[in-house]
């Protein structure tokens, strides 16, 4: 096995990865002619529903993505997977416009040259080898060389080209890798990547999160969809968030974190004499609701940076042991749960 290439800074907006003057030491694949200028809006999607009959899959979405790792974060059945359909032309738009560096992939052949698309669905011919597989993606993309970029792009991704087993008798995880090879052994700018992480366990997991990560760095385009907050985190990328078809929020964790101040916090607190402190908690006004089961304490709370500094003096002059106070909500997964309840 290869290692992965060595992460490289994204190129200023306009150059590609491998265009001229670029230093970088990551392996390309395809076949090695410079790229054209990229734009900065590197995927750009302009107003856009996608309607099914009476089913709308997709309302009103307008967003843009650069260089980099942006992950699309949404339950089953929010519009995740419609929504890169569109992108790669598979599918037109019922209302707005997608354009993938700068052209309508449905319209322009080259640039449907230029995207590599990893589907959610298991798809692979069974009774082929990963090499004769990534060959004919590689083939079906016109790659001057294909079982040369083929091999490559096996290794890039951690895949020994001369396993004979057929795809068949793979892992998961090595399933999951042969896709990302398919996707990308014709050097896209633009990596579409539907649940990559879905079924890994965590050592594939970590290693796949590792290879999408120095793929953005190489200043490619690299969009993720994913239901599972915990990959999304681990990613620490750009984040979408889709909820019933509709963009309901977009930024790093933070910046969604700030989204969710015009609400209650919720604190663990867990102490003795916990219905004593609770109580003192609610009168004081440091809380504003209060939950106790045993020596468990959960405290909403309209200032948490307040409830900090004064639980501490309370339960000691209340004289309750205190063993813990742990925020609730400062993870992504209640960052997203409130993000969509609120719709």
């Amino acid at each position: 096995m290869s290692p992965r290439p060595r992460p490289v800074p994204a190129p200023p907006a306009g150059k590609s990865a491998a265009g001229e003057g670029s230093s970088s030491e990551a392996p390309r694949v395809g076949n090695g002619a410079k790229a054209p200028e990229l734009p900065a809006g590197m995927v750009e999607v302009h107003g856009v529903s996608k309607f099914f009959g009476d089913v709308v899959a997709v309302s009103d979405v307008t967003f843009a993505v650069r260089a980099g790792v942006t992950a699309l974060l949404g339950p089953n059945g929010a519009g995740k997977s419609t929504l890169f359909r569109m992108m790669c032309g598979l599918t037109p738009p019922s209302r707005g416009s997608v354009r993938v560096l700068g052209a309508d992939a449905r319209q322009d052949r080259d640039v449907r040259g230029r995207i590599g698309l990893s589907p959610q669905q298991d798809a692979l011919f069974d009774r082929l080898d990963a090499l004769a597989f990534v060959q004919i993606a590689a083939e079906t993309q016109g790659v001057t060389d294909p079982t040369d970029a083929a091999r490559r792009t096996l290794e890039l991704v951690e895949l020994n080209p001369d396993d004979p087993r057929p795809v068949s008798g793979y892992s998961k995880g090595m399933r999951q890798r042969t896709k990302l090879a398919a996707a990308l052994v014709h050097d896209p700018d633009v990596l579409i990547l539907d649940e990559p992480l879905n079924g890994l366990d965590p050592v594939q997991r970590r290693r796949m999160i590792g290879m999408l990560t120095d793929l953005g760095a190489q200043g490619r385009c690299v969009l993720v969809s994913s239901h599972v907050l915990e990959e999304v985190a681990q990613l620490g990328s750009r984040i979408l968030v889709i909820a019933q078809g509709r963009l309901v929020a977009s930024g790093d964790y933070r910046e969604l974190r700030e989204m969710m101040d015009d609400r209650p916090r919720r604190v663990s607190i867990e102490a003795d004499k916990s219905r004593t402190l609770a109580a003192a908690l609610v009168e004081s006004g440091t809380a504003v609701g209060v939950r106790v089961d045993g020596d468990a304490i959960v405290a909403d709370t309209l200032d948490v940076d307040r409830l900090g500094r004064e639980i501490a003096p309370l339960a000691r002059r209340l004289e309750s042991r205190l063993r813990s106070v742990l925020p609730l909500d400062e993870d992504l997964e209640s960052v997203f749960r409130y993000l969509v309840e609120r719709r």
